[in-house]
């Protein structure tokens, strides 16, 4: 069966052109847009690793309905699954890649509850997918999807992949999308007709049919930094090594060759983020030594042969 799976299908990018996902972006949220009060859906029940650097849920998410974000991100993802199927680039369940993906987002998922309750309902899945792209997401609900050129040119390990799952699972459990519709909703709807949206009235109408839009969102810097150190405190809590953060944007860097690839193209110098990455070692490292270690190491796929 895998050998019916392609590798080099030409798979748009569901974020389109100039997106932040996937790794894109530094710098913290700071400021009244993200203060606010702590809601319900943010469980935070301690304050270990680097739960202290992360805020309550943004005001602006407040403005959509997280089901109606969760609704169209499950329709848009399985409209992405059907596309790469037909062009047999979808990976099946019995393919090693998979089964390397799945196996360790079973091992972060336990502890995505404790950033957000939400995350106990959701129908979690992971799919790869057969495209030479750079690229891996999670969108709302829990929707992950690796792209397999991610997985072979980089050649990830185990580390480096559960730090870039957590990174992605991070923009869901802290509702990055939601937020920034949320956001652009505000800046069109105006002022005058802010309580009106709170309420979601007529002017809520007009929030849900932004549903179409969800795959095309930027993410801001802010949200990719909150990302970042979200992401590691959920790998090391699985027994990960965060340190693989500073390996993996080492091979970022050389695949960049000096001019970032499209999907880094609204990134910082990788150096920067290399040393925010040292900067929150000491807060995730305690969690990594006392987690259980994954029982069964995968390997990354073999390199591309040379042309």
């Amino acid at each position: 069966m895998n050998q019916l799976f392609r590798t080099d299908a030409d798979i748009a990018v569901p974020h389109g052109a100039g997106c932040r996902c996937a790794l894109h972006g530094r710098r913290l949220f700071t400021g009244a847009l993200v203060a606010g009060a702590m809601a319900p859906a943010w469980a935070q029940r301690d304050s270990e690793g680097v739960r202290g650097d992360v805020g309550g849920e943004s005001q602006f998410a407040k403005l959509v309905p997280a089901e109606e974000v969760e609704a169209a991100a499950q329709q848009q993802y399985t409209q992405m699954k059907r596309e790469a199927a037909q062009q047999r680039a979808l990976a099946p369940d019995d393919n090693p890649q998979v089964v390397r993906l799945r196996t360790i987002a079973q091992r972060l998922i336990p502890f995505t509850d404790d950033w957000n309750r939400r995350a106990g309902q959701w129908k979690w899945e992971v799919n790869l997918i057969g495209s030479q792209q750079l690229n891996a997401f999670c969108m709302p609900g829990g929707k992950i999807a690796f792209y397999y050129g991610i997985l072979q040119q980089l050649q990830l390990s185990d580390d480096e992949v559960a730090t870039i799952m957590g990174h992605e699972m991070a923009h869901a459990l802290r509702e990055h999308a939601r937020e920034r519709m949320g956001k652009t909703a505000a800046t069109r709807v105006g002022a005058s007709l802010l309580s009106s949206v709170l309420g979601l009235g007529s002017a809520g109408d007009q929030l849900l049919n932004m549903g179409g839009q969800l795959l095309t969102l930027k993410f801001s810097r802010d949200d990719e930094s909150e990302a970042d150190i979200v992401g590691m405190d959920l790998a090391a809590r699985a027994g990960y090594d965060p340190r693989a953060g500073i390996s993996l944007w080492q091979k970022m860097l050389q695949a960049s060759k000096g001019a970032p690839p499209q999907f880094l193209s609204t990134h910082p110098a990788g150096q920067t983020r290399i040393r925010d990455i040292e900067a929150k070692l000491p807060k995730v490292e305690p969690l990594y030594a006392r987690a259980a270690k994954p029982p069964r190491k995968f390997a990354p796929p073999p390199p591309a042969a040379a042309k």
